[in-house]
């Protein structure tokens, strides 16, 4: 499906009208992940950051990365963009000219090759296929279709794919979730007649005759690598936009909110806690919390700070700040009743399913233990900062948080909804 939302979950860049996703938009539309195509050659302007996006597909195009077409009048921000995916780790397909611009993204170069190589022609996969999450059980050998007339120089991380004799680099994975390929897997039968009518001096007369055979042996493993890819998406989507949100962000987290650090040691101090216990502050961020749990548990307890985004504990890293765990706050990887206590700042809104959420905070946390949601904003102060009422199915209102603590194993003991903060203080029962 595609929607004219900016925010649509998938963003394809197409160069050219004929260069289009064709199986990649198949399998992508069967996992019903929204899309939105950025046409290049209509002049729709190209993203700054991947902020919201759960993943971002580079089709490809004649021209080439490192060639000032005019056509390719967006490299410069194609290449912003695109690292901007690989830092928030945003799933990354490149084909084609995509993959030139993956590759130099990721700090690689291109450059002219050794002449033109069309039609169909067979590529071998690499040894390091076998456990990549979308090559795993591709053919040692496959005919595809092929066009270019440029070479790579992938970046020292990338891990090769797959090859073949006249251009070694056909398909590449950067970090764990960007691929790039150099050949044109998604070619179904209306991207086949696409190439004949777009390059009708470049097809060989063959090209449409051979088709329905070359797609045949080739649509099995086409398929599967795209279904692969979209059902990745699809089950890291909340994940992906959280840190693609927060990637960019994350370097100035600390400057922008300095002035909150005395309200969350406010807030702390609320949660009571006792020297040698051991506290998760859940979506820590930069850290903000973890120097007043530190004060409150002592040198003997534990503070741990868990977050989604690598680049967040980045910063709080860069403060000094220790105990952090790249981890789901939602799914943690805590044994049950570690905890005695958990502090979360503005999460419990934002989770896909808050329910789920409280229950597994409550699953590590020990019977007597303390939860503290706080915000530094009231809920009518940030209600009237993004122009809404307040809204009475919010969870954080008294009358839904308290039966939803309840049913997840707390006891509301404390409500405060001031102008200037948010507090709710529970403790964890037996049972």
């Amino acid at each position: 499906m595609t929607s004219s939302d900016p925010r649509a979950g998938v963003l394809i860049v197409q160069h050219l009208p004929h260069e289009g996703p064709y199986a990649i938009g198949t399998a992508l539309e069967a996992a019903g992940l929204p899309v939105r195509v950025c046409r290049i050659w209509a002049g729709d302007p190209v993203p700054e950051s991947p902020s919201e996006l759960a993943a971002l597909v580079v089709m490809g195009g004649p021209m080439a990365a490192y060639d000032d077409s005019p056509v390719l009048v967006t490299r410069a921000s194609e290449l912003a963009l695109l690292r901007g995916a690989l830092g928030a780790e945003v799933p990354v397909l490149g084909v084609g000219l995509g993959a030139q611009l993956l590759a130099v993204a990721a700090g690689g170069a291109a450059r002219p090759g050794d002449g033109r190589q069309i039609g169909w022609e067979e590529v071998r996969t690499t040894a390091a296929a076998s456990a990549d999450p979308l090559f795993a059980g591709f053919p040692e050998r496959l005919r595809v279709l092929h066009r270019r007339g440029d070479t790579l120089d992938l970046p020292a991380d990338a891990t090769q794919l797959a090859s073949c004799d006249r251009y070694p680099v056909q398909a590449f994975r950067i970090g764990g979730s960007a691929w790039g390929l150099r050949f044109h897997l998604e070619a179904d039968k209306a991207a086949v007649d696409a190439f004949a009518a777009a390059f009708p001096d470049e097809a060989a007369p063959d090209l449409q005759e051979s088709a329905p055979a070359e797609l045949a042996a080739l649509a099995p493993h086409r398929d599967d690598v795209f279904e692969r890819f979209a059902t990745l998406v699809a089950s890291r989507a909340t994940t992906t936009t959280t840190r693609a949100f927060f990637t960019p962000r994350a370097a100035t987290w600390e400057e922008r909110f300095a002035a909150d650090g005395p309200r969350y040691a406010a807030a702390v101090s609320r949660m009571e806690l006792r020297p040698e216990q051991r506290v998760l502050d859940a979506g820590c961020g930069s850290g903000r919390a973890l120097p007043a749990l530190r004060a409150q548990v002592g040198t003997e307890g534990v503070v741990l700070g868990a977050d989604l985004t690598p680049a967040m504990l980045t910063a709080a890293a860069r403060e000094g700040r220790t105990g952090l765990l790249l981890a789901d706050a939602c799914r943690l990887p805590l044994r049950t009743g570690l905890l005695d206590g958990v502090f979360s700042a503005g999460l419990i809104d934002h989770v896909p399913d808050p329910t789920a959420a409280l229950r597994e905070w409550a699953r590590v946390t020990a019977p007597g233990g303390v939860l503290l949601l706080f915000h530094p904003s009231g809920r009518a102060e940030r209600a009237a900062r993004h122009g809404r009422s307040l809204d009475p199915a919010d969870l954080l209102a008294e009358e839904n948080l308290r039966p939803a603590l309840h049913t997840t194993c707390w006891d509301l003991t404390c409500y405060e909804d001031a102008a200037h903060h948010f507090l709710a203080r529970a403790v964890r029962r037996t049972g």
